[in-house]
């Protein structure tokens, strides 16, 4: 099989793109009517303005820009940041990259929407930081602006190990993608995860393997963690297949969820 050598993917983002492209017209078009069903009017015909915290290869910054949004978007990756920019600049869009965490940054205010759908919030290991992340992003939005956030919920109860398989391939290089979660630890609130790449790129096998942890979360603890930034309410919950007809009454036996919060006004 191989030897996996051990690598940040982040600093592979060709390969992260490859496999985790695919859905952005869908989640393009599910943000916009989020920004439409759950947001304030807006009292300006100005262009819309979209923050991605976590903006990775630059996927929904470019599919945002495309759709006449004003873009900003982090990220703590200069590889993935890099890959971002030449991919606006091969297509003729413009938007605003910078170098930040999610914990703390600083981007300005008047935003309309904000948008992180995978799972990268749990990388905020602790409470602290992920209050910090939400009082950042209410800080950043305009009155009544909203945040749409794609989280997978752990039940505590259920000891299997997670496990999820991609395989996409782009320009003659394939990619296949396997992830695998351990248990949460119920104490610690920890999840340790494995990604394993087998790449093919003109004929030479390339494997690498990346493993962080995540801070898990289930229905009650992210809600009692919206409470603690007063600045935000949770204004609905969708799941991943982003249909704006269909949103969820809470709780319900789904994991995989998409909360828009809103900035209080």
């Amino acid at each position: 099989m191989g030897k996996f050598a051990a690598l940040d993917w982040y600093e592979t983002p060709l390969y992260y793109d490859i496999v985790f492209s695919g859905d952005d017209a869908r989640e393009g078009h599910f943000l916009e009517q989020v920004l439409e069903r759950h947001a304030a009017p807006r009292r300006s015909r100005a262009r819309r303005r979209v923050l991605e915290p976590a903006c990775g290869s630059g996927r929904m910054v470019l599919e945002m820009a495309a759709r006449g949004c004003v873009v900003t978007g982090f990220d703590a990756s200069e590889p993935m940041l890099a890959f971002a920019r030449e991919r606006l600049r091969s297509a003729g869009r413009r938007a605003r990259l910078e170098l930040a965490r999610l914990e703390d940054f600083e981007v300005g205010s008047g935003f309309d929407l904000a948008h992180c759908l995978v799972n990268t919030f749990k990388y905020l290991l602790d409470e602290d930081a992920a209050r910090a992340h939400l009082a950042c992003v209410a800080r950043a939005l305009r009155p009544g602006g909203v945040y749409a956030i794609g989280i997978h919920l752990t039940q505590y109860e259920d000891r299997r190990a997670n496990h999820e398989r991609w395989r996409a391939q782009r320009a003659g290089v394939e990619v296949v993608c396997n992830i695998r979660g351990a248990p949460a630890d119920r104490r610690t609130r920890l999840e340790q995860v494995r990604s394993r790449l087998c790449v093919v790129e003109r004929g030479v096998v390339k494997r690498s393997q990346t493993q962080w942890s995540f801070r898990t979360y289930d229905l009650r603890q992210f809600r009692a963690l919206v409470r603690a930034v007063p600045s935000l309410e949770l204004a609905a919950c969708y799941d991943f297949g982003y249909d704006i007809e269909r949103p969820r009454a809470l709780p319900d036996d789904q994991l995989d969820c998409v909360f828009v919060l809103r900035r209080r006004t």
